[in-house]
C-alpha cells in the first residue's frame, strides 16, 4: 500500500472513531461555546469595504471574541470588536518579527510585545512562515529557537506566545520526519500551539490526537470543516471549496471540543479561509456550535 493511500485510509478510520464520541457531547454552555471566537482573516475582505459595519454582523451572529490579524496594525476592528461588546484576547501579528528577527525593515518583537500590552491582548499568534524558511528540518529547529526566544519575552510581558500551522508542517523530510514533530520536541514550555484542526486534517493527521499528544501545550484552537471527498494528504495549496462550513464537512467537531477541555487550551476560534458569502458562513458555523 503506498504511504499516501494508507495516511488517507488511517485517518479516515480515526475520524470516524470519533465521530462516535457524539453522544458523548457536552452541554450547550460548554465554555467553549459560551466565549466562541472568530479569526477575522475569514471576513478580510468585508472588512475593508466596512469595518465598523462587518464587526457588527459578527457580534449580532453570536460571536464574543475576535482574533484579529495583521498586528500592530489592526486598530480599528479591534476597537469596533471592543465597542460591540466583544473581547480581544489574542491576534496574529507581524511574524517576522519572531521568525526572521534580523532582516532588514522588521518591526522588532520587543514594539509588538509593547503594542499588544497596551491592547490588552494576553496572546499572541504566529501565523505562517515563509517556503524559503521551511524547507529542511535545520530550519524548523531555527524556527523553534527563533519562536523559543520571543516565548520567553512575551512570557515576561504577560503574554503567551503560540504557532499556527499549516499543512506543510506534516510533510516529511529528511528521514521521514516533519517540520511538526521538529516542532513538538523543540518548543520550549513557554512555547505554545495554537491547532488548525482544518490543516491538521489536510495533513494528513488526526486533530484529537493532536491535541492529545499536545497536552498542556495548546493555547487556541482553529475550527473549520474541510470538504469531503478530498485527496489527503496534500501539503499545498488546496481549492476553495475544500474549506467549508462547520457541520458541512468531513471533520466532527464534538471530539475536538472535548479534547481541548481535556487539554486545558483556552480558547476556540472559528475560521473559513475562502467563501462566497463570508457572513452567511459564520453565521452557519455558530448555529452549528449551538446545535450540536
Amino acid at each position: 500500500m503506498k504511504r499516501r493511500q494508507f495516511l488517507r485510509t488511517a485517518l479516515a478510520s480515526s475520524l470516524a472513531s470519533t465521530a462516535a464520541f457524539q453522544a458523548m457531547a457536552l452541554g450547550k454552555n460548554n465554555r467553549y461555546r459560551k466565549e466562541i471566537g472568530i479569526q477575522l482573516y475569514t471576513l478580510r475582505n468585508e472588512l475593508v469595504k466596512d469595518t465598523v459595519g462587518t464587526i457588527k454582523a459578527v457580534a449580532e451572529a453570536g460571536y464574543k471574541q475576535v482574533e484579529p490579524y495583521g498586528f500592530p496594525n489592526a486598530g480599528p476592528m479591534i476597537q469596533a470588536a471592543k465597542d460591540h461588546g466583544m473581547a480581544v484576547n489574542s491576534t496574529h501579528f507581524d511574524w517576522e518579527s519572531v521568525t526572521n528577527p534580523t532582516k532588514d525593515g522588521v518591526r522588532p518583537f520587543g514594539e509588538i510585545l509593547e503594542a499588544a500590552k497596551k491592547t490588552g491582548l494576553t496572546h499572541l499568534v504566529v501565523p505562517y512562515i515563509h517556503e524559503p524558511n521551511r524547507e529542511t528540518l535545520d530550519d524548523y529547529k531555527r524556527l523553534a529557537e527563533n519562536c523559543n526566544r520571543a516565548a520567553v519575552k512575551a512570557q515576561e510581558a504577560g503574554i503567551q506566545l503560540a504557532y499556527h500551522n499549516h499543512a506543510f508542517e506534516f510533510q516529511p523530510k529528511e528521514g521521514g520526519k516533519t517540520g511538526y514533530q521538529v516542532l513538538m520536541s523543540e518548543f520550549a514550555p513557554e512555547m505554545k500551539f495554537e491547532v488548525d484542526v482544518f490543516w491538521v486534517v489536510v495533513g494528513g493527521e488526526d486533530p484529537v490526537n493532536i491535541i492529545k499528544k499536545l497536552k498542556g501545550r495548546v493555547s487556541q484552537l482553529h475550527l473549520k470543516d474541510l470538504k469531503k471527498g478530498m485527496s489527503l494528504p496534500d501539503f499545498g495549496k488546496v481549492p476553495n471549496d475544500a474549506f467549508q462550513e462547520l457541520g458541512d464537512g468531513m471533520i466532527p467537531m464534538e471530539p475536538i471540543i472535548q479534547a481541548a477541555q481535556k487539554a486545558g487550551v483556552a480558547h476556540c476560534h472559528v475560521e473559513q479561509d475562502q467563501s462566497p458569502h463570508p457572513i452567511k458562513s459564520i453565521q452557519q458555523s455558530i448555529q452549528h456550535l449551538g446545535t450540536l
